[in-house]
């Protein structure tokens, strides 16, 4: 019988009180979780098992068990080549990073990405933990997750400002695209399990689930397309439920304690410079609910408009063309993509971190996204700029 690779959310918080031969049961209804939650903090476990369609089924009936998803493949949400003069920050002014008083400190932020430069000058006396979950080791071969961190918690370099938190002590780098920019949505849940374990209060992720990837994956083993596209459907399907089951495990967590900020990138596969209808939704995990996302911006003149490339229907909108960060094997380079404008809220978000515990407010999750997207700019943009394609605004420090 065919087999398929799962993902597992589990919440072991919730106790197993069926009794011996009541196999028949089925799990613990939503509302009576949410129930459970008010007296005792979720604590989510993920695991990946091989499984049937009848033991899925019978999988499904396991109380612990919140959702099982089939595992897909992710990739890279490619950035795009860009010049910029040398020294240029602009996307630091933008955010007014420059003028707030809050620089990161005491906020621990983790980067799921392609792994990380570690000996690079834009990171010196951060303290980097990291976590290899793609099984090509620890290290950055890629380029793409140096860049995103530089932007996040970078130290100046060569007398140029790179970060918008520049003096975030921590960060947890989990490696979850292999050297050719690849990986699977198992290697994201547990990397973002472990990263909430470790502490993390903001995960940022610019990436993709690659829908088109596996339904050549599956016609190229010989599937029919019509199959292999129901089944990439229902992957998705699964894998968005899964993400949406996650993120609330961790918002519920925040009644009990802090809870990670989780940013991701709405995508670059808009294509508005060829037809202005041509425009693309955010996908996952940006559309999942819980999970913060973030649309691209470019400079236009005085003002402010969306990047060609940008995917519609983000949250929230940060710069994300020509944006100067780290380089791997040292210097800086620019790059252009939502993969850029992600990290710039991931940074803002840590300096809110930094700002809410700084006031008599309760320090969460929630309380921190509602700060971001309250303090967020409207009034940046050119004309006709449609809301469904920036969110509330340009993201903007405290």
């Amino acid at each position: 019988m065919l087999t398929r690779k799962h993902t597992v959310l589990r919440d072991t918080a919730i106790p197993n009180t069926r009794e011996p031969f009541e196999a028949g049961t089925p799990r613990r209804a939503p509302a009576a979780r949410a129930e459970a939650w008010e007296r005792t903090p979720p604590e989510p476990r993920i695991e990946t098992e091989e499984l049937t369609a009848n033991g899925l089924r019978q999988l499904a009936r396991d109380p612990e068990v919140v959702s099982i998803a089939p595992v897909m493949p992710t990739r890279l949400i490619e950035p795009l080549p860009a010049q910029a003069a040398a020294g240029a920050s602009w996307g630091i002014a933008a955010v007014r990073a420059d003028l707030s008083a809050f620089d990161g400190q005491g906020v621990t932020v983790s980067v799921l990405d392609t792994g990380i430069d570690a000996g690079h000058a834009a990171f010196a006396g951060v303290n980097l933990e990291q976590q290899d979950f793609s099984g090509d080791g620890n290290g950055d071969v890629n380029g793409h997750g140096t860049h995103c961190a530089g932007t996040i918690f970078g130290r100046d370099v060569n007398a140029t400002r790179i970060g918008i938190a520049r003096a975030v002590p921590k960060a947890l780098i989990g490696k979850v695209l292999g050297n050719n920019g690849s990986g699977d949505s198992d290697m994201i849940f547990r990397a973002i399990q472990w990263a909430a374990n470790g502490g993390a209060d903001v995960i940022s992720m610019s990436l993709g689930f690659d829908f088109p990837g596996l339904v050549k994956r599956l016609t190229d083993a010989g599937w029919p397309v019509a199959l292999a596209t129901s089944a990439a459907l229902e992957a998705y399907r699964g894998n968005l439920r899964m993400f949406d089951a996650l993120m609330a495990l961790i918002r519920a967590r925040a009644a009990f304690g802090p809870s990670a900020v989780v940013v991701a990138a709405a995508g670059n596969e808009s294509e508005r410079d060829t037809n202005p209808e041509f425009e693309i939704a955010a996908s996952l995990p940006a559309a999942a609910e819980g999970v913060v996302s973030v649309g691209a911006l470019r400079q236009a003149g005085a003002a402010l408009d969306i990047a060609p490339f940008s995917n519609t229907l983000p949250q929230i909108s940060a710069p994300g063309v020509a944006i100067v960060s780290a380089r791997v094997g040292g210097g800086l380079r620019a790059l252009s993509g939502t993969s850029m404008a992600c990290p710039h809220v991931a940074g803002v978000a840590a300096l809110w971190w930094q700002a809410v515990r700084a006031q008599p407010l309760p320090a969460t999750g929630t309380v921190v996204t509602s700060r971001l997207f309250a303090s967020a700019r409207s009034d940046v943009f050119v004309n006709g700029v449609d809301v469904a394609d920036r969110g509330v605004g340009l993201a903007t420090a405290p």
